[in-house]
């Protein structure tokens, strides 16, 4: 009886693994999300006090090459304090409430079109004032390359930033 006991217990969690392990892979997922933009002028704020630039990957909802990329790139270097950039991320599809650079009332869908980003996954590198310090990077060709690219254009917004504190 006790063996039946057990074996019981046994298939009842490997049943309870089976049926959660979906929630649990998710979650896993989740553990690369990214901090979502809600007010960019107090994310601006921050970076501009790190002496870091924002960078920011506009997203779609059911994006698998934005999945990849903040699971392969931008989640574990959000994570990274060694890393000199604070980053956000903006979903381009949803009218979720934003406050923009200027410090003005608007949704992310709108200000994603007002900036020109309307292919998924696109990154971008703001200042203070959020301005553009790189050239944006679109899509997730060449992804064998895709971080040197990344650490290229975080480089360059550092050097623009370090430039504009000179006299």
């Amino acid at each position: 009886m006790r063996i039946a006991t057990r074996l019981a217990g046994a298939l009842a969690a490997i049943a309870a693994c089976w049926l959660v392990g979906p929630t649990t892979l998710a979650q896993g997922a989740h553990s690369n999300a990214l901090t979502e933009a809600r007010d960019l002028a107090a994310d601006a704020r921050l970076a501009a006090a790190r002496g870091v630039p924002l960078v920011v990957l506009y997203s779609r909802d059911g994006c698998g090459w934005c999945e990849k990329l903040r699971r392969e790139h931008l989640g574990p270097l959000s994570r990274d304090p060694a890393v000199p950039a604070l980053v956000r991320e903006l979903p381009m599809d949803r009218a979720t409430p934003l406050i923009d650079f200027a410090g003005r009332r608007t949704t992310s869908a709108d200000f994603s079109r007002r900036l020109k980003a309307s292919f998924a996954p696109t990154v971008m590198f703001h200042g203070p004032d959020g301005a553009a310090l790189a050239e944006p990077i679109v899509g997730f060709l060449l992804a064998d390359f895709y971080a040197a690219h990344l650490e290229r254009a975080i480089q360059e917004s550092q050097a623009r930033l370090q430039q504009a504190k000179q006299p």
